[in-house]
């Protein structure tokens, strides 16, 4: 599917509903704003654990063969 071809339809904004000219359903520029101020989305930096293996785990013949 080319979204650049398709052409704006009338939808239902399903969070303030009103309607509105849109080319994908979904919520109308003005809840995104405000979605977007309300929770902005902030890049942080996150650090886990090594994956280390229960020892009740062993490999297999066939990943453990010659």
């Amino acid at each position: 599917m080319n979204l650049s071809t398709l052409q704006p339809i009338t939808v239902t904004c399903p969070r303030c509903q009103t309607e509105t000219q849109q080319r994908l359903y979904g919520p109308c520029a003005n809840c995104v704003a405000e979605l977007y101020a309300k929770f902005p989305g902030v890049a942080r930096e996150m650090s886990t654990e090594d994956y280390v293996p229960k020892m009740n785990v062993t490999p297999n013949a066939v990943a453990t063969k010659d």
